[in-house]
């Protein structure tokens, strides 16, 4: 046998499916498309308290970076999630983040599409199912702590999934854990206690109602579950904040100020472009669940409304909907097609190639679906990278930063809301600021205070003189600043196509 005839024989054992590196493309443009500039207002407040903590090892419990709240209770509820990110900055600067923050996205999607990966048989439809569901919940991105609570829910679900399923509990018992890492990561653990508890109102649903199960499942899946959410409500109280975290949450929850004010709170409007993923998830997976031949189990039911409620009622809820969504899309989907006559392309086996054809299969799969893909991924991350100080440039006010801390104004100052994180993470300690993101902390009077001095409300000059603020630092475009050029009692000090800088004369 010649050298050629050995290459081919072996070959014939050689399959390089191009179904399987075809998800494995989905993964990358998700990947792709999560790698993108940082413009989170809070993400450098985010990066001084990670600073903070890993310089004085120790967690703050009262604000540090503020001048009329300074000493007032801060539930320093994502300490974790900052030390890490500060960490990472510190290793592999903004080019690490952008990557590893879009890798845990990318991650909890592909914990998601393994729940239904055995029930779909074609990556058309997964590749449908999968980006339509990660691209809805894109508003949400960032580097920020909140994706942590994306990965968790994601873990959560696949574990509570697997159990209903197939009844073991062993893996169940990994939610303690887990529920110890994320409530020191994001308050978003939440959701997760939710998730348990939506999953044992579902089997009771399944059991007692639809009678899906025999009574002795059902009472043992019960028991399980109920064991295993009274043991992460215990892990709760494992984090710095004690028994002050199970409050927490609720209290986000009930600031009228931040549910009216902060844009990531609100219902999704569904006019942006930026939700119309969303639109067509909600729409598609109801639409195909009811058309499928298999009918969904009420606990997916249930399931699917609760986390629907949320994310209709605001956009930091969509993450979690998606995750729900998105496997019974792709199953029902999967359903309705295969019942149709025209779908046979889509059932057949994939054709395996021998001899010289899976040669130049395998090499064809190589170059395509591995090395343009990846080498566009790697353009993109690059360009993220390399466009981050002129993003950050663009979005907050650099080279007003510089003249402050070159010119050592006054203090205190009255900043932007949008600006507070950007001034912490420059001027602190030098400077504390008058507001950032951290709503919590400044409560909703102060925060209706604050908008009423920016978008010059009535008696606005009334806080900044029984503050004693001497510099102000807003939007060229700002009420504020229009009315403090004609103030004779102000003098403007800088300007530039974005921020103005005022001191008290």
């Amino acid at each position: 046998m010649t050298g050629g005839e050995t290459v081919g024989a072996s070959l014939t054992n050689v399959h390089l499916s191009s179904r399987t590196l075809l998800v494995f493309v989905f993964f990358l443009l998700i990947f792709t498309v999560a790698a993108r500039p940082i413009t989170d207002p809070d993400f450098w407040w985010h990066l001084k308290t990670g600073q903070y903590l890993l310089q004085t090892r120790s967690i703050p419990h009262t604000d540090i970076f503020s001048s009329f709240h300074y000493g007032k209770e801060w539930v320093t509820h994502e300490w974790l999630s900052e030390a890490f990110i500060f960490a990472s900055y510190q290793i592999f600067g903004y080019a690490g983040l952008i990557v590893i923050f879009a890798l845990i996205i990318s991650l909890a999607f592909l914990i998601c599409y393994r729940t239904f990966r055995g029930r779909v048989g074609h990556p058309y439809v997964i590749g449908f199912a999968l980006l339509l569901g990660a691209f809805s919940t894109m508003p949400t991105w960032g580097v920020r702590p909140q994706m942590f609570s994306l990965l968790f829910a994601s873990v959560f679900l696949a574990i509570l999934e697997n159990h209903v399923l197939t009844g073991k509990k062993k893996n169940l018992w990994w939610l303690v854990p887990l529920m110890i890492c994320w409530v020191n990561l994001h308050a978003g653990f939440a959701i997760g206690l939710g998730l348990i508890v939506l999953t044992i109102l579902g089997v009771m649903l399944d059991g007692f109602v639809a009678h899906e199960w025999a009574i002795s499942s059902v009472w043992n899946r019960i028991r399980s579950l109920t064991f295993v959410v009274l043991a992460c409500l215990a892990a709760v109280m494992l984090n710095p904040n004690g028994l002050r975290i199970y409050s927490y949450p609720l209290e986000t929850l009930r600031s009228h100020a931040m549910m009216k004010y902060i844009r990531e709170w609100w219902s999704p409007d569904f006019h942006e472009p930026m939700f119309q993923p969303l639109a067509i998830l909600m729409l598609g997976t109801f639409a195909v669940m009811a058309l499928s031949r298999k009918r969904a189990s009420l606990r997916e039911l249930l399931l699917m409304i609760v986390t629907c409620a949320g994310a209709l009622r605001s956009g930091r809820n969509i993450p979690f909907f998606a995750l729900v969504a998105t496997p019974l899309l792709a199953e029902h989907l999967w359903l309705c097609i295969t019942g149709q006559r025209w779908s046979q392309f889509l059932t057949r086996p994939e054709q395996r190639e021998t001899g010289r054809g899976a040669l130049t299969k395998v090499a064809l799969n190589i170059v395509v679906l591995i090395l343009i893909p990846s080498s566009l991924a790697f353009v993109r991350v690059t360009q993220a990278a390399g466009k981050q100080n002129i993003t950050s440039s663009e979005n907050f006010p650099v080279a007003a930063v510089d003249f402050l801390s070159r010119q050592h104004v006054a203090q205190p100052i009255y900043n932007d809301y949008g600006w507070g994180g950007y001034l912490i993470w420059r001027l602190y300690p030098d400077y504390r600021v008058y507001i950032d993101g951290r709503a919590d902390v400044y409560g909703d009077a102060f925060l209706e205070e604050f908008l009423r001095v920016h978008d010059g409300g009535p008696n606005w000059r009334e806080p900044l003189d029984r503050q004693g603020v001497r510099t102000v630092i807003v939007k060229r475009d700002a009420v504020l600043s229009r009315l403090l050029a004609e103030d004779p009692g102000w003098s403007k000090v800088f300007e530039d196509s974005q921020a103005v800088i005022f001191i008290r004369k």
